[in-house]
């Protein structure tokens, strides 16, 4: 089993590349399960309908998100409506959504996703650790291939969830931070890991935003309004090999392709 993580979908420019994308990977790796972080997907911030609608008709088939997830108003209805649309699991029970699902694929294979948030520079949320801890208990019974999308700011952070579940589930892949780095690896039992997976978004850019008005921010430390730039989109993720029975990770790999959008 093949399975495509894409990285944080970052505006009207990511959307399109990753909708442009998606069917070409797809068919060119045999991919069997896309998932992709879309956090990002409205306006460079927060999730909206129209967005969730053409991702999940590009055939991505499980969106994960983060911190940003809220922004816009229609989000907690549109949570709540649509289980392919997961917010992270260690959110306080209250809030609406769900942080996991388990789908099948087109083959039948059953696999389980986890979207999970960090805690390190970030809002205060409840224990990711703790929260795997239990759902992977709870959902191996239903499956071996399970995939955890740690949205994260702190590599530490990352590192250390990728070694408290190893063994544990099929993949630990990091988003969030939308640089994708160089330290894809397998690690014992079977667990595929790389901090962070990067961008769906324009390469022209400071993660996605025009650069003159991040500049503008860091020289002035003055409010600027954020826009996402525009140009060539940069297509980044990583495939992942699962074994269907076992659950456990062969391989893993970065993808990276430039779309024009």
């Amino acid at each position: 089993m093949r399975v495509l993580f894409l990285g944080d979908v970052v505006g009207k420019p990511g959307r399109r590349a990753v909708c442009a994308a998606v069917p070409r990977i797809v068919d060119r790796e045999r991919v069997d399960l896309v998932i992709a972080n879309c956090e990002n997907v409205s306006g460079g911030a927060g999730v909206d309908t129209q967005s969730v609608s053409a991702l999940l008709g590009a055939g991505v088939h499980v969106l994960t998100s983060g911190n940003h997830v809220w922004r816009n108003r229609e989000t907690a209805d549109l949570i709540v409506g649509e289980s392919r649309l997961l917010r992270p699991a260690n959110f306080p029970p209250a809030a609406p959504g769900r942080g996991w699902i388990a789908v099948e694929t087109a083959a039948g294979t059953p696999v389980a996703v986890i979207n999970l948030i960090g805690r390190v520079f970030m809002d205060s949320v409840d224990c990711p650790f703790r929260t795997a801890e239990a759902l992977v208990a709870e959902l191996t019974a239903r499956t071996r291939s399970i995939i955890v999308d740690m949205h994260a700011e702190a590599t530490s952070e990352k590192a250390a969830m990728g070694w408290f579940l190893a063994g544990k589930v099929s993949a630990v892949l990091g988003s969030h931070t939308h640089v994708q780095t160089a330290d894809e690896r397998l690690l014992p039992g079977g667990t595929a890991y790389i901090t962070d997976v990067g961008m769906c978004g324009p390469i022209e850019s400071v993660i996605g935003v025009k650069r003159e008005q991040v500049i503008q921010r860091f020289v002035t430390r003055m409010p600027v309004k954020f826009d996402v730039a525009s140009g060539p989109v940069l297509v980044q993720g990583a495939l992942v090999d699962v074994d269907a029975e076992s659950g456990r990770a062969r391989r893993i790999q970065r993808v990276r392709e430039t779309v024009d959008a």
